[in-house]
């Protein structure tokens, strides 16, 4: 059995760093804009990119959430789709990858 002891930390440092970020997002949403028309459309084309920043990073909360819950299981670090070890190259590089390289290509085995 490997010991992912730190890819958990990193993951949970990740998850964290999301959480503050997400935080400050919706602050920033939340503020109250301006009642000049030229600086209304300012911010609200800022919002619309917090918005998609706020999208992306719930994405990939949950993407570390089932990495988490794929830890726990013990099935941490096998393709979901196909069952083969996921390389430790790739784990390295995306640690909450669910699929191994030739899944996420599409490739058949």
């Amino acid at each position: 059995m490997k010991d992912h002891a730190p890819r958990k930390a990193a993951l949970l440092k990740r998850l964290s760093e999301l959480d503050r970020r997400l935080h400050a997002i919706e602050a920033e949403l939340d503020a109250p804009h301006s009642k000049d028309w030229d600086e209304a459309a300012v911010e609200h084309e800022g919002d619309e990119v917090l918005e998609g920043l706020g999208q992306s990073g719930q994405e990939e909360i949950r993407r570390i959430q089932a990495a988490l819950q794929r830890l726990r299981d013990g099935d941490y670090g096998d393709c979901v789709k196909c069952g083969e070890e996921i390389a430790e190259a790739r784990l390295n590089v995306l640690p909450d990858a669910p699929l191994c390289s030739a899944c996420a290509g599409g490739l058949a085995r």
